[in-house]
């Protein structure tokens, strides 16, 4: 696929990094010569330095030839137009990323009146990420496949919980909970388990389940299942706005601490159901003053990364149960590791992602075996994706246990007549099914790249 990407911010340097690397053929455009040279300099891109929305620049930039045009600036109008722009001169999809609440809403009105191939919205994306990661209070991540049906999780094997030193095999002896450990990062090591693999303290493991099963696994084992009934939102930004929106309609009580005293009276007026506090939400006198203390979880957004990190170690001090922090940049990753966080969030890496599994189902022309859901898990090493087995599906109707499958992959989980499968040697593929794959070494387009020896058109 021929791809041009306009906008080199996190999401736009995010996604040529992955592009780059899965094979595509990328132009990127930014206006900034200075990110432009740097990213041509570190993949194999090429690069070109001006505004997204020049005629003449997109087409120097070969957009009528274009597979696809994801447009990524830092403005929702310039890539509205830079995408209508691309969408004339004959680019296949076009692909928009649009912030703002008052054309979020129009987001059908964009795909179906004007072309738009896809609409994403990083803000609100990681406002149901935290949302979910608030309704399982004991999960530091949750991704959710076949329509919310099965649910894939991240927990932190700590002190008191059952699964230090287990074997994968034991893991009915704690729990009936029909469950599947699927992948587990150690430290920089990321394995993709056996029933032999023995479990230890401060593994990062991903479990798959309906939420039902992963609920009951989390109590049977010890994790925390505190239900949350209030929230304080540090930073009242867009994302604050979309999740405090979502946690009024489940009877979350809300509070949004704000500095900017225009952005609280614009908050005051669009969420009537929130308390807005003006006032530096870094300063621990005004948290004690408005009842952090009292309160089951934070939420730090502000536009910090180490600031919203030092505000959670802050509410975790004062005993708040769940803090979750925003931090975009990768590379500090690992020090949050360290410093045992309940919970971090970066939107960026959500809106990659669907636009990677969107990219990879038209690469598929659409076949019904294509990627339907993706998710990178394990800091991006591991890759969670959703298919539907179809009568193209080789090794139909044969047991797991005789098919031969490629490496560093397995089955985590199958939906048949919304009953969700932990699967076991003796199931089979059958059509219909929705299946999870887990896989830690290969780019899958098709379902059928799962197995060994398997070649189609």
């Amino acid at each position: 696929m021929y791809i041009v990407i306009i906008g080199l911010g996190k999401v736009g340097q995010l996604l040529t990094q992955y592009l780059s690397h899965e094979g595509y053929d990328v132009v990127v455009i930014d206006q900034n010569n200075q990110k432009v040279e740097d990213v041509v300099n570190q993949y194999d891109v090429l690069g070109l330095c001006g505004n997204g929305a020049n005629n003449d620049l997109l087409l120097e930039a070969g957009v009528e030839k274009a597979d696809a045009v994801i447009c990524v600036t830092a403005s929702d109008e310039l890539n509205i137009l830079a995408g209508l722009i691309c969408k004339k001169h004959g680019a296949k999809y076009t692909i928009a990323r649009v912030r703002n609440p008052d054309y979020s809403r129009q987001s059908q009105f964009l795909r179906e009146s004007l072309g738009f191939s896809m609409i994403v919205n990083p803000e609100l994306e990681a406002a149901n990420e935290i949302c979910r990661m608030i309704m399982f209070s004991s999960a530091m991540k949750v991704d959710t496949f076949a329509k919310g049906k099965i649910e894939l999780i991240e927990l932190r094997i700590d002190e008191g919980i059952k699964l230090n030193q287990l074997r994968l095999s034991e893991l009915s002896s704690v729990t009936k909970s029909s469950v599947l450990i699927c992948a587990v990062r150690r430290g920089e090591e990321v394995i993709i388990p056996n029933g032999d693999f023995v479990l230890k303290n401060k593994d990062h493991i991903y479990v798959t389940g309906s939420h039902k099963d992963l609920s009951h696994f989390c109590l049977d084992v010890g994790f925390m299942s505190k239900k949350i009934k209030n929230v304080i939102i540090i930073g009242g930004s867009k994302i604050a706005y979309y999740l405090s929106r979502q946690l009024s309609l489940l009877g979350i009580q809300t509070k949004i601490i704000e500095s900017d005293h225009q952005r609280c009276k614009d908050l005051a007026k669009k969420l009537s159901y929130c308390v807005i506090v003006e006032g530096n939400g870094s300063d621990e006198e005004i948290l004690l003053e408005e009842g952090i203390k009292k309160s089951d979880a934070i939420v730090c957004l502000t536009g910090f990364d180490e600031e919203n990190v030092i505000l959670a170690l802050l509410a975790k001090k004062l005993g708040v149960k769940k803090s979750i922090a925003k931090v975009n940049r990768v590379h500090i990753h690992p020090i949050i590791d360290e410093l045992n966080l309940d919970n971090i969030i970066d939107p960026k890496s959500f809106v990659a992602s669907q636009i990677i599994g969107y990219l990879r189902a038209k690469a598929n022309n659409d076949d019904s075996t294509s990627v339907q859901t993706l998710y990178k898990i394990v800091n991006d090493q591991v890759e969670a994706l959703e298919f539907i087995v179809n009568e193209k599906t080789k090794n139909l109707h044969v047991p797991l246990m005789n098919i031969q499958m490629k490496d560093h992959l397995l089955i985590a989980g199958i939906l048949r007549n919304n009953k969700m499968i932990i699967p076991n040697g003796h199931d089979t593929l059958e059509i219909h099914d929705r299946i999870i794959i887990v896989s830690s070494d290969v780019s899958l387009k098709n379902l059928n790249d799962i197995f060994k020896g398997v070649s189609y058109e």
